[in-house]
């Protein structure tokens, strides 16, 4: 699998990566190590999670496989934090809670350092100097390799990067990379979030790039009793791409999987994986089956006249 480098730092990632996020529910550890095993064979080395997946079931499902499974120095494992339990705040970027949690995902992941430490959320009521003193503290301490930030609005993230880059000369660390939701179903990002982010030198995380499920065409004809759309915990997800304006963009990727001989999902999946800025698309495939299928797409690269023409299809939710 192809490797990029993350924003212009030193570390390098699968373009594709392993998403945990239903670890530990919809994904028992019997299959996860399966999933982790195909994934580490294929080449792929990002593997995604965080301290809130499944109250940290993804975490400590990862740690248990890490020894039998794969190497440690295989992988490039990257976790978040930044999400509170505690029912007076729904975020904490304070130094005492991120250092805190960051000891507690080590302890449940059963390694001594995160390779990506990326901050999920930002909490307005953390003064931002705060926050990522704590980055920089987990770094010095050796237990994190590079910061980065998850669901952060353009501005927070210019802010962020700003702030570290201007104290680089003083070992602040810089934020090499921003998550965001990315597909053809969704490019919001492509308004604000991808500008800021080319400009402070940070790469694009991009998850869920096959519209949660939807532009794999599995939907066309109904909601498969299989599928996530039918669970009762993930259909709220899913069906905000069950409008008409999301059929119409299946119908353009079904058509063009059709034209090339290849499938939707990896029409779709090729469409994020190389836009500008992103360095590593994150699936969260069930199934072995899943994820063959999502493997079988590193060779697909779409002409250009396809990607324009996914591009027209796909541009009346580009920036809104």
């Amino acid at each position: 699998m192809e490797q990029r480098q993350v924003g212009g730092s030193g570390l390098w990632v699968s373009r594709i990566a392993l998403g945990t996020m239903t670890w530990g529910k919809d994904v028992e550890e019997e299959e996860a190590a399966d999933l982790l095993a195909a994934f580490a064979d294929a080449g792929g080395t990002l593997v995604d999670t965080a301290d809130i997946y499944q109250g940290g079931q993804g975490e400590r499902i990862l740690g248990r496989l890490l020894p039998t499974v794969v190497r440690r120095d295989d992988v490039i494992i990257a976790t978040k934090a930044g999400h509170s339990l505690d029912r007076h705040r729904r975020c904490d970027t304070s130094r005492r809670h991120l250092l805190t949690a960051l000891d507690a995902s080590l302890r449940r992941m059963q390694t001594d350092h995160v390779d990506l430490w990326q901050l999920h959320v930002h909490d307005p009521d953390t003064p931002v100097e705060e926050t990522l003193a704590a980055v920089d503290a987990a770094v010095t301490a050796g237990k994190v390799r590079y910061a980065g930030v998850g669901e952060l609005s353009a501005w927070q993230l210019a802010k962020y990067a700003t702030w570290q880059h201007a104290g680089r000369h003083t070992g602040r660390t810089p934020i090499v990379s921003a998550g965001t939701e990315y597909s053809l179903l969704n490019r919001r990002c492509e308004r604000d979030l991808l500008p800021a982010a080319a400009d402070c030198g940070a790469s694009l995380i991009a998850w869920s790039p096959l519209g949660r499920g939807v532009l794999t065409g599995k939907y066309r004809n109904g909601v498969p009793s299989d599928s996530r759309g039918a669970l009762s915990h993930m259909a709220p997800y899913v069906e905000p791409y069950f409008d008409d304006r999301s059929r119409r963009v299946v119908e353009s990727v079904c058509t063009a999987a059709e034209g090339l001989g290849v499938s939707p999902l990896a029409v779709a999946l090729s469409w994020v994986r190389d836009q500008p800025r992103v360095a590593a698309a994150s699936v969260g495939p069930r199934t072995v089956a899943q994820l063959s299928e999502i493997l079988a797409a590193e060779n697909v690269a779409l002409p250009r006249e396809i990607r324009e023409a996914l591009n027209d299809a796909s541009a009346a939710r580009a920036g809104s």
